[in-house]
């Protein structure tokens, strides 16, 4: 016979304190207004909960599913769905190495191997001080800088493991990181609640952003008839320009 052993039940998540419970309704009824049908502000009301806890707690999926008419087991299934909702408590910085193909093959894999190695964590846990989640992601669409390293969803282009490791040591003593491109870098709960839809008032940082590297650009400069810049190497090795020459 199989040894079956009955836990007990899970009871209810805990609300929020009331202060808390009710700025995150404020915010939440702005967010809410700003679609015709309710259920749509789910993803970004994900996002609110997640700025106040650092992750999206059953606390937090009990707010989503009173504020929008729907059961915890709807907002679960999106939370599971998406990569981008923490389920468990996080550091302060999100670590992101792309070990998709281009990323893996230009020294990603390497990369994350070493950064796991150096911090003394794996995949998807954080730091004893709370500061650093390490993690392998998928393709950021940044094939042309590869490999990509990205915190909290900012970019730090064309890595090495040693920029790498020097990156997270910066992150670990408080020192100040900048991104090659995009917008100043901030908090994993701040980042949060930009995602939600509120105004990011850190002066200069709307204004930042990031740009596509020159390879990404071949295709555009050729439908403006533009003059070939530089050789571009085909696939069986036949050099010629962009212009086709």
């Amino acid at each position: 016979m199989t040894d079956i052993q009955l836990g007990m039940p899970q009871l209810p998540a805990p609300d929020f304190p009331a202060d808390v419970r009710a700025r995150l309704e404020a915010d939440a009824k702005e967010v809410v207004a700003r679609y015709p049908d309710s259920r749509s502000a789910l993803l970004p009301l994900l996002h609110l909960v997640q700025s106040e806890e650092g992750y999206v707690s059953r606390t937090g999926i009990r707010f989503c599913a009173e504020v929008l008419g729907l059961t915890t087991a709807e907002v679960t299934a999106v939370v599971t769905f998406y990569t981008m909702y923490r389920r468990k408590p996080s550091g302060d910085y999100q670590v992101g190495v792309c070990t998709n193909t281009l990323c893996a093959v230009m020294g990603g894999d390497a990369i994350f191997e070493e950064l796991k190695e150096h911090l003394g964590v794996g995949n998807n846990e954080t730091t004893p001080d709370g500061k650093v989640t390490l993690e392998h992601i998928e393709c950021n669409a940044a094939c042309d800088f590869a490999p990509v390293v990205m915190v909290n969803w900012e970019f730090f282009d064309n890595q090495t493991p040693g920029s790498a490791k020097a990156l997270v040591d910066d992150l670990l003593a408080g020192r100040p990181v900048e991104p090659t491109r995009g917008a100043p870098l901030c908090t994993y709960k701040e980042t949060a609640r930009i995602l939600a839809g509120f105004p990011d008032g850190r002066e200069g940082a709307v204004e930042a952003s990031g740009g596509a590297g020159p390879a990404s650009l071949v295709g555009l400069r050729l439908a403006r008839g533009e003059a070939p810049h530089a050789p571009i190497v085909h696939p069986r090795g036949e050099a010629t320009t962009e212009g086709g020459e």
